[in-house]
């Protein structure tokens, strides 16, 4: 395995979310693999561990690079209350991500 990095992604959860009243934002913590920009490990501030192992597998081992296909999968296969927040906090990772690379950390 290459050199690998973590960050977070954030956005707002819905107000009559119970992420909302525990955490204020949603987050994700993502481990990404710096030479392949595959998602090595994935976690989140959801209230169910059930819902913490689904996004799991929505993004481990897919390409952080690759945005708008994750967001797709999350939009076709995640519907969750925070299906919008998930979405935006993984373009959130996506976008620092890139900012990284662009700034040749990564």
């Amino acid at each position: 395995m290459g050199t690998t990095i973590y960050l977070t992604g954030e956005s707002k959860a819905p107000s009559n979310n119970p992420i909302t009243e525990q955490w204020g934002l949603f987050f994700i913590g993502l481990i990404v693999d710096t030479e392949t920009h595959v998602i090595r490990e994935a976690d989140c501030t959801a209230m169910l561990s059930l819902t913490v192992e689904f996004v799991r597998e929505l993004l481990v081992g897919r390409s952080l690079l690759e945005d708008d296909a994750l967001v797709e999968s999350i939009t076709d296969r995640y519907h969750g209350s925070s299906q919008r927040a998930l979405a935006t906090a993984v373009r959130n990772a996506a976008a620092k991500y890139r900012d990284l690379s662009a700034g040749a950390a990564v």
